[in-house]
């Protein structure tokens, strides 16, 4: 749970990592618009630019902030900090708190920006975040068998390979088994 009411901002060597606020819309509305056709079958972004305005990404906005204050998730959005692009984001998901601690991560650069090492140092940066401020004990990223960038992320991260959960999650039309990767705070 979050550890103060100040909004977490924490910077990398090229990155700097905080909630989205209004005034970010048009940075926002920049990353996907300049976004390459997607490379692979887990590249697609799933956002048409048409159906969004300052008002509906001020309410996810809102939503962010609400969601953050109930203890469900928390939202990062990734920057670059030579320019302030936006570059993806970074998002924790709490599964169970209590004697547990225990959240998900969830992660996404945008594909013109892929290669270069900002997931893996916003990821690094994140799960920081998510032990020292979020106070949780045990974050992991549930991955798809066949998302090679992920796992190489994910590991890169310093994230540990557990196991495969069979038939986890429901995609694409389908129970899908998905890798577990995880970290414990030190």
């Amino acid at each position: 749970m979050l550890k103060t009411n100040e909004p977490i901002q924490r910077e990398t060597e090229r990155l700097i990592i905080r909630p989205l606020q209004n005034e970010d819309y048009e940075r926002w509305r920049e990353g996907f618009r300049r976004r390459l056709p997607s490379q692979y079958k887990y590249d697609g972004d799933g956002i048409d630019l048409n159906d969004w305005s300052q008002k509906k990404f001020n309410e996810v906005v809102a939503n962010h902030q609400e969601i953050a204050e109930q203890d469900e998730a928390y939202v990062f959005g990734v920057f670059r900090k030579s320019d302030q692009k936006h570059i993806g984001k970074v998002e924790f998901c709490t599964i169970m708190r209590d004697e547990f601690q225990w959240g998900i991560l969830g992660y996404r650069i945008h594909n013109q920006f892929c290669g270069k090492g900002y997931g893996k140092e916003a990821v690094r940066e994140g799960l920081n975040i998510a032990f020292k401020d979020l106070g949780f004990h045990r974050i992991e990223a549930h991955i798809n068998l066949d998302n090679t960038p992920s796992i190489r992320l994910a590991e890169g991260a310093g994230m540990i390979y557990e196991c495969t959960r069979k038939g986890f999650i429901y995609e694409f039309e389908e129970w899908t088994d998905n890798l577990v990767y995880y970290m414990n705070a030190e």
